[in-house]
């Protein structure tokens, strides 16, 4: 993200700033970079990327390119995506992996653009009241941007979502926060809690030690800048790594607490999962079952987006300046959202989904036959994990203990998947223990312990575990689902 600026003065006069502030704030560093270095970016003309002009009176002087694949269908989802400090439209393009995704799976890419002109290092102004609130400067661009694409693509309102790395990911809290009747989600990478700074000064207390403030007091930062009376909220993934130095790490558990208690759900997780590479994914369900907020912790990843270049389905993009090597953030981005089901068949949605048993390891689940089906497919927590002709199906080597939560889908005979069904929730019997030795802030992290007054406790038990730091090592065994004891004496699974 880098150290954020505020932006020069524009033609319409938007903002006054006296030299001397420019001069400071010049001199600071882009809030995506390290040690000083800017790098330079290249202009925003990708092979596939189209510069869309009149889309709007743009107040916060943007600018807009877009990507939507060949015989886009019409309902298909919009995704906005927005670049971080010194970075470019062209720049997200080609490196962030969505393009690959927006081809396989069927959806419209707009990526908004900013200038050395609004800010000196062609950052988002996330901590600008005046750019960051709904009706006003760059996040009313980016919403007419979003009604231009609507327009261009006939895209499908409620399946509108906007991601963004570092000042891109800031100002994706943002517009989630003053917006949320236009995002149906959102995905932050190495950003920042919406609201969380109404200055320069402000912004750099937020990205070298954030405001440990309560769930609820994040929450009414993001209440406040909605609507009067919204009551539906866009379901948001969080990526971070552990080993950031411009946006602490601490930034994406405030982040959590935000959106969960926005969404009115708890702190704890509903289940951890690894997904390799040193990416631990922490999922945490709303009332019905279904995934509203994730959480992506990347051991030793420094301050970035993660990719990973290759050409398997899992894999996308390419290495470059924050850019970095572990896992692909938009495989895993846009299954969270629900995008690899894209709804661009004709069918209707299978109605009477009902899990009929569990066991330790399976779930089983039935719906009624809808007319014209060829097959079905399934779907657990966003991920399809089969296809059958018939109006059941069995998912096995599951996790005891643990929800998971499942969609179905009819397929015609051309293979196009119609409209999703309702969600049904199903838990697994049993319960395997599980021991993690780490510090005392790594267990926060992962939701296996919280800290309160700068000491650590372990989650269910209550356990005391020691100051909360990187240096305390500590032993728990979970017993339970969201159980924790300590157990630094032994630890057998």
């Amino acid at each position: 993200m880098g150290q954020s600026h505020p932006p020069f003065p524009s033609t319409r006069s938007r903002r006054r700033l006296g030299g001397i502030r420019r001069w400071v704030t010049a001199a600071a560093g882009a809030l995506a970079l390290t040690g000083g270095l800017i790098a330079a970016s290249p202009p925003a003309s990708a092979a596939g990327l189209t510069q869309v002009t009149g889309f709007g009176t743009n107040p916060g002087n943007l600018s807009m390119y877009a990507y939507a694949p060949e015989a886009l269908p019409a309902d298909a989802p919009l995704v906005i995506a927005l670049h971080g400090c010194t970075q470019s439209a062209s720049d997200y393009y080609a490196h962030s992996g969505w393009p690959k995704f927006a081809d396989t799976y069927g959806f419209a890419l707009v990526f908004p653009q900013t200038s050395s002109a609004n800010n000196a290092n062609s950052c988002f102004n996330w901590f600008e009241p005046g750019d960051s609130a709904r009706g006003q400067g760059e996040a009313l661009s980016i919403k007419q941007m979003v009604d231009k694409a609507v327009s261009l693509y006939g895209s499908d309102t409620r399946r509108v979502h906007i991601t963004g790395l570092s000042a891109g990911g800031a100002m994706t809290a943002n517009m989630l926060a003053a917006y949320p009747d236009v995002f149906a989600g959102g995905a932050i990478a190495s950003g920042l809690p919406a609201r969380c700074a109404n200055s320069v000064a402000a912004a750099y207390t937020c990205m070298y030690s954030p405001p440990d403030r309560s769930p609820a007091q994040w929450g009414d930062l993001v209440r406040s800048a909605a609507p009067a009376g919204t009551t539906s909220w866009p379901r948001v993934a969080i990526w971070q790594g552990t080993a950031d130095t411009t946006v602490k790490p601490a930034n994406a558990t405030e982040l959590r607490d935000q959106w969960t208690n926005v969404l009115g759900i708890g702190q704890t997780p509903s289940r951890t999962e690894s997904l390799g590479a040193g990416t631990t994914r922490s999922v945490y369900d709303d009332a019905s079952g279904r995934p509203a907020v994730e959480v992506y912790s990347v051991s030793g990843m420094g301050h970035g987006l993660a990719v990973d270049p290759g050409s398997g389905p899992e894999q996308c993009g390419s290495t470059g300046t924050y850019y970095l090597d572990t896992v692909c953030a938009g495989y895993h981005t846009a299954r969270f959202w629900g995008l690899d089901v894209n709804g661009a068949g004709s069918l209707p949605a299978p109605t009477g989904l009902t899990v009929t048993g569990t066991t330790d390891t399976t779930v089983s689940l039935s719906w009624k036959a809808v007319d014209g089906a060829a097959s079905y497919v399934v779907h657990r927590d966003g991920t399809k994990v089969g296809t059958t002709t018939s109006t059941s199906y069995t998912d096995t080597g599951l996790a005891t203990g643990t929800t998971y939560t499942y969609t179905a889908a009819a397929v015609d005979t051309a293979g196009a998947a119609g409209v999703v069904s309702s969600p049904a929730t199903a838990t697994t019997t049993g319960f395997t223990p599980t021991c993690h030795t780490a510090g005392n802030y790594d267990h926060t992290v992962a939701g296996r312990a919280y800290q309160s007054g700068g000491h650590t406790y372990a989650k269910g038990s209550g356990q005391a575990m020691g100051l909360w730091n990187t240096f305390t090592i500590r032993t728990l065994k979970q017993t339970a689902p969201a159980y924790y004891v300590v157990a630094d004496s032994g630890c057998p699974a």
